[in-house]
């Protein structure tokens, strides 16, 4: 697993470390759930979920942790929950420090079986986010059905948007939205301080990219508090 941080940079901290798989050769994300068979797709899942609850507590990680998990991976959630909880107790992880991210909703032909997961996973006290929203399957649609914790606003629509007054309407109306419904915002694959800045100006301060930090394999990265000015 590698870590990113997710910052608040009107609050100038960190507010969570999304957990990224990664190969043993530090092989990305797509290169690893390329090989993961439907058959397999069950313990893959759990295993990364262990994995990830671990190595936070290893490293006394004081932030909230994001879990991708796939959706088609979770047959029934309060079962498939059980190990998370057990890993949780195990190493002493709080469990309501526990984020899952929604990850490749297009496979997903169930739309009520996602929004059980939801439901239920904000029963047992965790909270969940919508990953890419804006790009592909991750579009309006699905909040017709779905109420997650957190919209992640994909970084085709962050990148250049200090200078794109198109993007900016897009990402107020975003913004408009999320208030509307009462979600929460993050905004991916922020680069440079230009977009940081706009961001925040336009209503959304928490965000996530390689302007703050890259992914780091079993690591936390440290944070330039220079990089909130």
């Amino acid at each position: 697993m590698a870590f990113q941080p997710i910052v608040d940079v009107a609050a100038r901290q960190v507010v969570y470390y999304e957990a990224l798989v990664r190969g043993p050769d530090g092989e990305s994300a797509g290169t690893i759930l390329g090989q993961v068979t439907d058959d397999l797709l069950y313990q893959f899942d759990q295993a990364c979920r262990i994995k990830a609850i671990e190595l936070a507590s290893a490293l006394d990680m004081q932030a909230r942790l994001s879990i991708n998990f796939l959706p088609n991976a979770v047959y029934e959630p309060e079962a498939c929950i059980q190990a998370t909880l057990e890993t949780s107790q195990r190493v002493g992880w709080p469990t309501e420090r526990l984020n899952f991210e929604i990850t490749e909703t297009e496979r997903v032909q169930d739309r009520q079986h996602m929004r059980n997961i939801i439901e239920s996973y904000r029963a047992m006290g965790f909270t969940t986010s919508l990953d890419d929203f804006g790009n592909g399957y991750a579009n309006l649609d699905l909040l017709t059905d779905l109420r997650p914790d957190t919209l992640k606003i994909d970084r085709d629509i962050v990148m250049h948007c200090n200078r794109n007054p198109r993007r900016q309407a897009i990402l107020r109306s975003i913004v408009a939205l999320a208030n509307t419904l009462e979600i929460q915002l993050v905004a991916e694959g922020v680069e440079t301080r230009e977009e940081s800045r706009c961001l925040l100006n336009i209503g959304i301060p928490v965000q996530q990219g390689f302007y703050f930090a890259r992914p780091q394999l079993e690591a936390l990265p440290v944070i330039d508090k220079a990089l909130f000015d």
